[in-house]
């Protein structure tokens, strides 16, 4: 900012050039507006489950999401599905075709397990015909 002295009367005024300070107000207005303008408001996220209609039938409203745990038993990257520890994708495919796939599945990863591992988990899963496929990491 420029600093002038001007003699008006009998003293020194002191005046400030106020250019500078309102261009930058003005782009930080436009800033904010643009930002906000381009950011998807979070009410209107889609919800990864959906939940089921009161009115549902009840053999498919009881069903629950499935959950695929990946973690280390020995040492040794192993997916569980409910009480059934499987060693390989293949086997976890054949397992996750037998299961209904309208409420999606949940893939939950361990401390240790190799990230290819996991992320064999959710192509399967996939492969398996689950459109909703969430990975949480288990703390």
């Amino acid at each position: 900012m420029k600093f002038n002295t001007r003699k008006s009367g009998g003293g020194n005024r002191l005046v400030m050039n106020m250019t500078s300070l309102i261009d930058v107000t003005f782009l930080l207005l436009i800033y904010f507006m643009v930002s906000m303008v381009i950011a998807k408001p979070e009410d209107r996220l889609n919800p990864t489950i959906r939940t089921q209609d009161a009115s549902a039938s009840g053999s498919e409203a009881d069903f629950q999401p499935q959950i695929v745990e990946v973690i280390l038993v020995s040492n040794v990257p192993t997916y569980r599905l409910g009480q059934h520890d499987l060693a390989t994708a293949e086997m976890l495919l054949e397992k996750l075709r037998d299961l209904p796939t309208d409420l999606g599945v949940f893939i939950r990863g361990g401390d240790g397990v190799p990230v290819g591992f996991a992320m064999a988990a959710i192509q399967a899963a996939r492969d398996a015909g689950f459109d909703q496929v969430t990975y949480v990491p288990i703390e």
